[in-house]
């Protein structure tokens, strides 16, 4: 009996696992089934030892002894044509589960997706800035799934016109799937078209649908079509990612328009920064209760301060009421959460209030690669390595062809090892000459590498619109890098009479000159104006047995060295 009961076990799980797709049934039927019979099993078992399955009934087992000859069980040949029968199904069902369900999709099959940069068909080439923004928001909309690995923006709109294959670009950023979208039209409506393709374990086109809406209904379309490919990818969503789905609102045309000029912006330049302003404060007076935007608000004037383009004193005020706006308008909006934790680390130094943070904006997206990175910092700056490094690990994994991302992480993996820190900026500028960060690593990671002529050529490019260089040159050439670095010094000290330096730079190129007592007087005005590079300060190992630098890390409640 036991031999029957396993066999038509197997023969309903293999024919569940074969059937619940054709049928359209629930993807856990599987599942249900495997419980019921592993339940049942132990009771067949008991069964099987205590009765005998004889012709016609069920008999209590007897003792060997008292079974004559004549009474022995004999098989009948119906239970052998049955045994047959199913040996030759089960063997049938093997053959086929090897031969016909090789490409056939199931759960957990894939677990990684890239979406590629929205193609623009609407024959408008003005219209690119809508493509770009919509990119980015579809894959804001999609990293929500914590059961799917999205690449980041920057790594997939590598590919844009690219002309590699799917499989390619599926190699290169290491997913399963791959999501071809595009505009085809934008006006009072937009009809926007969606392609999935698989790549394992072979490449398969899922589905091409196109989808139209009135343009007010955008945010409900870009929750309709994450949806539809977590159900074709067969991802099922928790409770709380159904929650985030079903949130939708509509929107103002226009204000929307704006908005995506400011989301397809990709430069950190003064001029750009303020077109950003631009755009989003147009679309607030169509739409001003709509979070996305004073969180988009409230990011600009953060990057206006990381670039050194306006004092505290400017962009603090900015920062706070478009955050706080955000939050209140909107408190399941990660890139608030985000925010909140840049300012808690950067210019409150709440280091537990950055955390919890952090980990807020990756609760609700956890393929944010940016929160990741800048999480690992915070950690790096608490001395927390292994979790850095782990968290640094996964930001590069979810955006690992961003340059940006790239060296954001060196600071994590490569600090104490300026040589790879080198070849990381060095790795960045050769891809984009023009990329301002790669130089601010060169300039830093060479200094200590003791390669002065690269540090010369990086600060020409770190400190471009400052400095008068003919001279600096000049000075380099007969006098050497200190004397050089002095005049720059020099220039910078001018310029903070009546203008904004970063009091962490000022204090580093002191340090570089072996000035220390100016080094101490520019961490502590960096103290005072609540400088944003100031919580990196910890790893400046050159004034470790400073008792004004230590009492500086203690205000800050840094780690000491």
């Amino acid at each position: 009996m036991i031999t029957v009961y396993a066999s038509a076990a197997f023969v309903m799980i293999e024919l569940a696992g074969n059937l619940s797709e054709p049928l359209n049934l629930p993807t856990s039927i599987s599942t249900i089934v495997i419980i019921v019979l592993a339940v049942g099993f132990p009771p067949a078992i008991i069964l099987s030892w205590l009765y005998d399955l004889s012709s016609g009934s069920f008999e209590r087992t007897r003792p060997m002894e008292d079974i004559q000859e004549e009474e022995k069980a004999k098989v009948p040949n119906a239970w052998k044509i049955a045994t047959y029968v199913s040996f030759l199904v089960i063997a049938g069902l093997v053959v086929f589960n090897i031969v016909s369900r090789g490409d056939v999709l199931k759960p957990g099959m894939i677990q990684s997706l890239a979406i590629l940069p929205f193609d623009n068909f609407t024959g408008d080439q003005r219209l690119d800035y809508v493509a770009a923004g919509m990119h980015t928001a579809l894959i804001g909309d999609m990293g929500r799934l914590g059961k799917l690995r999205v690449s980041g923006k920057n790594s997939s709109s590598i590919f844009k016109n690219s002309g590699k294959s799917a499989p390619e670009i599926a190699r290169e950023l290491d997913v399963e799937a791959l999501v071809e979208p595009a505009v085809m039209y934008y006006g009072d409506s937009i009809i926007i078209q969606i392609k999935l393709i698989t790549l394992y374990p072979k490449e398969k086109q899922l589905f091409v649908e196109d989808y139209m809406v009135d343009n007010s209904q955008v945010l409900h379309l870009f929750s309709k079509i994450s949806k539809r490919i977590a159900d074709e990818i067969m991802i099922e969503l928790s409770p709380e990612e159904e929650r985030l789905f079903a949130k939708s609102r509509t929107v103002d045309r226009e204000a929307y328009d704006e908005y995506l000029k400011a989301l397809s912006s990709v430069d950190f330049t003064r001029e750009s920064l303020y077109k950003d302003l631009e755009y989003l404060n147009k679309a607030i007076e169509k739409e001003p209760d709509w979070a996305p935007l004073y969180a988009g608000l409230a990011n600009t004037w953060m990057g206006i301060q990381q670039m050194g383009i306006e004092s505290t004193a400017i962009t603090s005020p900015n920062i706070y009421k478009n955050l706080n706006n955000a939050l209140e308008l909107d408190p399941d909006l990660s890139d608030s959460h985000h925010l909140s934790a840049m300012i808690a680390y950067l210019m409150e130094w709440n280091w537990k209030k950055s955390e919890k943070e952090f980990l807020k904006a990756l609760a609700i997206n956890p393929n944010d690669a940016v929160s990741r990175v800048f999480y690992a910092h915070l950690l790096f700056i608490l001395q927390r390595y292994d979790e850095a490094i782990q968290q640094a690990q996964l930001a590069l994994e979810l955006d690992p062809l961003n340059p940006n991302m790239k060296i954001w992480a060196s600071v994590v993996f490569t600090l104490d090892d300026p040589k790879s820190f080198l070849e990381v900026g060095e790795e960045v500028a050769a891809a984009d000459p023009n990329y301002y960060m790669a130089y601010a690593v060169i300039e830093a990671a060479a200094f200590y590498c003791g390669d002065y002529n690269k540090v010369m050529e990086a600060t020409k490019h770190v400190l471009a619109e400052k400095v008068d260089f003919k001279e600096v040159d000049r000075i380099f050439g007969e006098s050497g890098f200190v004397a050089a670095e002095e005049e720059i010094l020099r220039q910078l000290e001018l310029i903070a009479q009546n203008g904004f330096v970063s009091p962490v730079d000022m204090a580093i190129r002191y340090l570089w000159v072996d000035q220390p007592d100016k080094a101490m007087e520019w961490f502590e005005k960096g103290f005072e104006v609540r400088d944003p590079n100031m919580s990196y300060i910890g790893s400046t190992e050159e004034l470790f047995d400073n008792p004004r630098f230590i009492e500086i890390l203690q205000k800050m409640n840094l780690p000491l060295p």
